[in-house]
């Protein structure tokens, strides 16, 4: 009779579910096993603290329900985590359980018990996007005579035109854009996923304008480089886009007092798609969702979308008013 495989420590689990699960198996982007990574960094070291155990003599055993809410605690009161870092955490954790259920037998019912954790509900914004008179005056804002002025121009009008994220802006080389032809896009999005998005005669003018402006503009080369030449940083792109925004909130003057940021232009590409009655599974497709129910959240942003159906849903010679309660009962509840 062959000899029983040992059971695994939690220090070999963990390489092993970074190493070959997350790296190999399911071939992960570097942002999610540099996110999960800061998460058990996290954990061991407020571990380490709790319960007196350096991260080499943790077993799996260790991470019960209470120290895991103990530690989600710590992220959002002492850390002053929101709920969103909180979840992400806690699905990292959830992950790595799920995996170690499969190799040590022995803690089930410890990871049953954790798993039983619930992610932390929270107040969804209101999404905020712009009509297409401002996002108009915005794609015209930046100044044509001057080099950046001209790179703007192309980045925010690519922006619009694809609803791409701005990760997916700045990485993009001259050559992932063609303008031949039938002018196309080629994305890379989260989680290396990659999309095909088709480019507007106007976008694919700008561009061909702005590639004639670069020096040594070779396939490998950042479309929208900085002025060194190298990739655009995130806060480069937004002290632009706020410069952009204070320029055409000259003929919108509305615009100087809204929080605008390169989201936004995702969002309202997303918005205008859905207004001009193209399909929900489309839009998913063109903003690279992974799955068409994260864009049902541009259906509740929509008001005058939600008043058409409200209206034709009102039946034929009713009279507008305001629903009261037929007594005291009633009125409280629909005070609630």
């Amino acid at each position: 009779m062959p000899d029983p495989i040992p059971t695994p420590s939690f220090s070999t689990l963990l390489q092993r579910f970074f190493v070959e699960h997350l790296g190999r198996q399911r071939a992960v982007s570097p942002r999610t096993i540099a996110a999960y990574r800061d998460t058990f960094r996290l954990l061991l070291s407020f571990a380490e603290v709790k319960i007196s155990k350096s991260p080499a003599a943790l077993a799996l055993v260790d991470l019960d329900a209470r120290l895991i809410l103990s530690f989600l605690d710590h992220l959002e009161k002492e850390r002053n985590n929101g709920a969103r870092s909180r979840n992400a955490r806690l699905a990292a954790l959830r992950s790595f359980l799920k995996y170690a259920a499969h190799h040590d037998l022995t803690a089930l019912h410890v990871i049953e018990q954790a798993l039983a954790i619930p992610m932390k509900r929270f107040d969804r914004p209101v999404l905020g996007f712009l009509s297409r008179q401002e996002m108009q005056a915005i794609l015209e804002a930046p100044d044509p005579r001057t080099w950046a002025g001209q790179r703007d121009r192309a980045l925010f009008s690519l922006m619009y035109n694809t609803g791409a994220r701005v990760s997916e802006a700045i990485g993009l080389r001259v050559g992932n854009v063609v303008i031949d032809g039938s002018s196309v896009a080629h994305l890379h999005g989260k989680g290396r996923k990659e999309r095909s998005v088709p480019l507007w005669r106007s976008t694919a003018s700008l561009i061909r304008a702005w590639k004639r402006q670069m020096e040594n503009a070779g396939d490998d080369k950042f479309l929208f480089p900085n002025r060194g030449g190298g990739r655009m940083a995130r806060s480069n792109v937004t002290q632009r886009l706020d410069l952009a925004v204070s320029a055409a909130a000259e003929r919108h003057p509305q615009l100087a007092h809204r929080s605008i940021s390169p989201h936004t232009i995702r969002h309202t590409t997303a918005m205008h798609l859905l207004q001009s009655g193209v399909d929900i599974t489309v839009i998913a497709l063109w903003l690279g969702h992974e799955s068409p129910a994260t864009t049902h959240m541009y259906f509740d942003a929509d008001l005058s979308m939600k008043e058409r159906a409200l209206n034709r849903l009102q039946p034929i010679g009713a009279r507008p008013g305001r629903y009261r309660p037929p007594d005291q009962l009633m009125q409280f509840l629909q005070s609630l």
